[in-house]
C-alpha cells in the first residue's frame, strides 16, 4: 500500500523522525502525493475537469501545486512543501525529495513538453528553480534558492544563479577565463580577477623592497 511506503521513506529521511500518527495526519508532503494520485488517475481517464478540482483541493489543503498532468514516482518525500509547484509535464523519479518553495516550472508558452524531468534520488533544496525541459541526473543535488534552466549531470551538485556544477564530481567543460562556460559573460567575476592579480602584484612588489 503507498501510504506505508512514503510513511516509511519519510521516517527514514527526516531527520525530526517522526512517529507514525505524525507523518499520516500532519506532514502535507504526504497528503500532496495522495491527492495527486487521485488527480492523475481522474486525468489520464480522460476526466480533466475533475482531476484539475481534486488537484486543486490538494493545493487548498496542503499549500503545494501539483498537476494532474505531471508523473511521480515512488516514494516521493515533499518536507513542508508550502510554495511548491510542479508543472504539468514534469517527471519525477523514485525516492526525490524536494523542499519548500521548489518550482518545476516552464520557459515556454507553447504546447507540449516544458517542465523538468527529475530522475531517481534526485534532492531540490528550499526555493530552488528548475525551469524548462531539462533532466536532473540521478543523484544529483540542487542547491537551495537555485536557479537551474540547463541540464544537470549525475551524481553532482549545482548553486547559483544560473546553477553551475561544484565539486570534484563536475563534467569537464569547454570553458573561457575564470572558468566560465563559453559564451557567458560575467562582469563582476572578471572584476574580482583584475582585483586580485593587483593584489598579488603589489604582494610582490613588496617583498622585493622588504628584501632589499
Amino acid at each position: 500500500m503507498e501510504i506505508i511506503a512514503l510513511g516509511r521513506s519519510i521516517r527514514e529521511r527526516d531527520p525530526a523522525r517522526p512517529s507514525w500518527p505524525e507523518v499520516i495526519f500532519s506532514y502535507p508532503g504526504l497528503h500532496a502525493v495522495l491527492w495527486h494520485r487521485l488527480a492523475h488517475w481522474l486525468w489520464r481517464r480522460g476526466l480533466r475537469g475533475l482531476g484539475r478540482f481534486a488537484s486543486h483541493l490538494g493545493r487548498m489543503l496542503t499549500g503545494i501545486e501539483i498537476h494532474p498532468g505531471a508523473r511521480i514516482g515512488q516514494r516521493l518525500f515533499i518536507d513542508h512543501g508550502m510554495g511548491v509547484v510542479i508543472g504539468e509535464t514534469a517527471t519525477i523519479g523514485d525516492d526525490v525529495t524536494i523542499y519548500h518553495g521548489v518550482t518545476l516550472g516552464g520557459l515556454s508558452m507553447k504546447a507540449g513538453k516544458r517542465h523538468p524531468d527529475v530522475q531517481d534520488g534526485v534532492i531540490i533544496g528550499a526555493g530552488a528553480q528548475v525551469l524548462g525541459p531539462i533532466t536532473l541526473g540521478e543523484r544529483s543535488r540542487i542547491g537551495a534558492n537555485s536557479v537551474v534552466v540547463a541540464p544537470v549531470a549525475p551524481h553532482t551538485t549545482v548553486v547559483g544563479i544560473p546553477a553551475r556544477c561544484v565539486g570534484a564530481d563536475c563534467p569537464d567543460t569547454a570553458t573561457v577565463g575564470y572558468g566560465l562556460p563559453a559564451g557567458e559573460a560575467d562582469p563582476v567575476g572578471e572584476r574580482l580577477a583584475t582585483v586580485e592579480a593587483e593584489l598579488r602584484a603589489l604582494k610582490v612588489l613588496l617583498e622585493r623592497r622588504l628584501a632589499g
